[in-house]
């Protein structure tokens, strides 16, 4: 089997240990959509011809952009950040504070790259206001990583990047495309949301919304689209008119580590099938 690649974000809900049940789910296609590409892993674990990778968050897109324009010069600027020096409290609010106030795209870039790997448990979260707001970590040593952020430097050279909404996006899926979705998910408690890790977060409505995008993109334009989510009561009412299967997975992000036990992930692929007997 291929070597996994890691992506170069920590990033909650991440799909680095599922890309063999995702990709083996994809219909085949030249290009991949994904309208929330969060870290990239299922990006970065796939090979299609072309990408086009969105995400609601404006940092994360700026970040991808620049690593992808000028590889050499943002990682020997990010690789100056992680030293001894910058691993403590006060360095990491000071950056964090200059991230905020900044509107340089290169400058947030870089800063959002250190964030991430000094910031707790690799969260992405804004207030209100937009304003980056995850505490510092206190890890021993946060990792660097080089090679992972030239690996996706390169591959990136066959991607697109957006910051546009979901539904945006989804008018933009080319003819001989598959769609792979990761949305929020639905929580499993009125406690466990990680929506707010851009500005707006995505509630119910929207859940049921991309579900209804899905099944129009499948049935009336014969592009597939697969849905990633929790399995509940709530998603397999929303996911009825595609295939669904079940597979258990064990929760990555939880307060505490005796809570992280398996939890059931829904897996719904919208595809006409009937459009097999044609590509046949």
């Amino acid at each position: 089997m291929t070597k996994k690649t890691r992506a170069f974000l920590k990033w909650a809900g991440g799909k680095y240990s599922l890309v063999e049940e995702i990709s083996s789910r994809l219909p085949k296609a030249t290009t991949l959509v994904e309208p929330f590409v969060g870290a990239g892993s299922v990006f970065l674990n796939t090979d299609f011809d072309k990408y086009i990778l969105n995400d609601i968050n404006a940092d994360l897109i700026n970040l991808y952009r620049e690593l992808r324009d000028n590889p050499d010069e943002f990682i020997a600027d990010a690789r100056k950040l992680f030293v001894p020096q910058n691993n403590h409290a006060d360095a990491y609010y000071e950056y964090r504070a200059q991230f905020n106030a900044s509107s340089d795209a290169y400058e947030r870039a870089i800063l959002f790259l250190y964030m991430n790997r000094h910031g707790y448990n690799g969260l992405c979260r804004y207030n209100l206001k937009g304003i980056f707001n995850v505490p510092f970590g206190k890890y021993k040593k946060p990792y660097f990583p080089e090679n992972e952020l030239y690996f996706f430097a390169e591959k990136s050279q066959k991607a697109e990047f957006h910051c546009l909404s979901y539904e945006k996006i989804m008018q933009k899926v080319p003819d001989h495309a598959v769609v792979y979705c990761d949305p929020p998910y639905v929580p499993l408690s009125k406690t466990a949301s990680f929506t707010s890790y851009a500005k707006g977060g995505f509630d119910l409505d929207d859940q049921a919304n991309l579900a209804n995008l899905a099944e129009r993109l499948a049935f009336e334009q014969n592009k597939a689209v697969l849905i990633s989510n929790h399995d509940t009561v709530w998603t397999r009412k929303i996911y009825e008119q595609a295939q669904l299967d079940v597979i258990q997975v064990k929760r990555t992000i939880s307060p505490k580590g005796n809570n992280r036990g398996k939890v059931g992930e829904l897996m719904a692929l919208y595809h006409n099938l009937a459009n097999d007997k044609v590509d046949k």
